[in-house]
């Protein structure tokens, strides 16, 4: 199976930074993408980052020129670099890794790491 575990959530003020770290462990032949999803309470998950095996990124509108996404493909690790946090940015991050299945792709998630931004 395959394993994820973030790292580096936490309590911050606003305008402040984070770095999350998702390391992914296991039974790894290729991967499609890694990134992250938030959720707020009340709210619906979203795609906050992701990046593909070619290295193409992909931001939500809200975190563009905020946030960057990373990868370090000899650990399997994605990072994700929050910079001028806001309060809005305070949910649950989940580390998410695509593979290839069939003819299409299967989702693994961590159990998420808490963000909270203090304004």
């Amino acid at each position: 199976q395959v394993q994820l575990v973030e790292s580096g959530g936490g309590l911050v003020q606003a305008g402040g930074s984070l770095r999350l770290a998702c390391a992914a462990s296991g039974n790894i032949f290729k991967i499609n993408a890694m990134g992250w999803y938030r959720q707020a309470p009340g709210k619906q998950r979203e795609l906050v980052a992701a990046i593909t095996s070619g290295s193409s990124t992909n931001y939500a509108d809200s975190v563009k020129g905020r946030f960057t996404i990373s990868r370090d493909n000899a650990k399997n690790t994605v990072y994700l670099q929050m910079n001028s946090l806001k309060p809005e940015d305070t949910a649950v991050y989940y580390c998410n890794l695509k593979r290839p299945w069939l003819q299409s792709e299967f989702d693994y998630w961590g159990q998420g790491t808490q963000v909270t931004v203090s304004s």
